[in-house]
């Protein structure tokens, strides 16, 4: 089905959902991830990548809506807030490390918890702090284990929120950082 646009309120009393191969999406390359394409979707990075791999998440837009075009709200809105990325890491990350970063000026707020898989599952929780802006993922300590899940939503002007399951080994560490 052609992409479809509604105007006003949709409600389905049996659920929406995704399903086929367009609902997942293999990232194997430096990727600027965008609404359209990427939102939505199941996100799928890892395996042994020939070089350190970089996705970058979208400056977040809150500008309001325009009326121009057709009744209502404009239907091609750079507005993104809301839009979901969901990051699954199906094989260890084993020759580099994965960057989830923002745009530099957006920042993320939440949280990962982080299970140490080689210690009898212990875990411990990681906050993002005010200025970070990268989340790294090693294959080990900073997480990137298969398994590691990942979801990143703009919620705010500037704000990510992050949560998820992030799988390592060793002392896990924070996986938040600065650029």
């Amino acid at each position: 089905m052609a992409r479809t646009t509604f105007s006003g309120p949709l409600r389905s009393m049996g659920g929406m959902y995704q399903q086929g191969p367009g609902a997942a999406l293999t990232i194997s390359a430096n990727t600027t991830l965008d609404p359209v394409t990427h939102g939505g979707r199941l996100l799928l990075v890892g395996g042994s990548l020939a070089s350190a791999l970089t996705i970058t998440l979208p400056t977040i837009n809150t500008t309001a809506d325009g009326a121009t075009s057709g009744p209502g709200r404009d239907y091609n809105t750079q507005n993104n807030l809301g839009v979901l990325y969901s990051i699954w890491v199906p094989t260890t990350i084993s020759t580099s490390s994965l960057k989830i970063g923002t745009d530099g000026t957006d920042k993320y707020i939440g949280s990962l918890l982080s299970v140490d898989t080689d210690t009898s599952g212990a875990m411990v929780g990681f906050t993002a702090a005010a200025s970070n802006d990268f989340i790294n993922l090693n294959g080990t300590t900073t997480g990137g284990v298969a398994g590691t899940w990942i979801e990143i939503r703009a919620i705010a002007a500037l704000k990510y929120c992050v949560t998820g399951v992030i799988l390592g080994t060793g002392t896990v560490a924070t996986p938040f950082a600065d650029s």
